[in-house]
């Protein structure tokens, strides 16, 4: 289990009642990675024998004047073997500059490390100056480029992996 705080954020594993809120938030981020209900609804179903194992966590933050805790923010990773990749992460616009996506990301690679992972790799936009500052600080290091890998828009991707001790 994962836990954790950073600016008041909580950091916790996703549930299937997560979906709605997580989907709400990549929404807002015209960017982001736009997944379906049914790809986000697969992380929680029975791993199959040949399929990536998907986890998801979330980071909440209380809402003022409410004591009700608000998604703000997620990630989702598969491993394959002992690597993994980031799929996706975000944290809302207004909870940004906080600290939270660090949080999602010490949660993270904690996780990889108890689980004896070797190595994380990701894709991030070259021009997403913020997340791959986010990934040099955490340890990242950037490997290649992929010409033209997002859509809407067209853009490259910088791949950036970080080996496991």
């Amino acid at each position: 289990m994962i836990d954790g705080s950073a600016a008041h954020g909580h950091l916790r594993p996703a549930t299937p009642a997560d979906v709605p809120a997580i989907m709400k938030l990549e929404r807002e981020n015209p960017t982001a990675a736009h997944w379906t209900h049914q790809r986000y609804d697969a992380i929680f179903l029975p791993n199959a024998e040949h399929q990536p194992r998907r986890f998801a966590w979330v980071v909440e933050q209380q809402a003022q004047p409410e004591t009700i805790q608000h998604i703000v923010g997620f990630l989702v990773a598969h491993q394959i073997d002992r690597e993994w990749e980031l799929e996706n992460i975000l944290v809302a616009a207004s909870s940004q500059r906080r600290g939270l996506g660090t949080l999602l990301m010490a949660g993270f690679i904690a996780q990889v490390r108890a689980q004896g992972g070797t190595d994380i790799f990701l894709e991030v936009r070259e021009s997403n100056q913020s997340a791959r500052a986010l990934y040099h600080k955490m340890g990242f290091e950037e490997s290649d480029l992929r010409s033209n890998y997002y859509a809407s828009p067209s853009e490259n991707a910088v791949i950036c992996r970080l080996e496991i001790p």
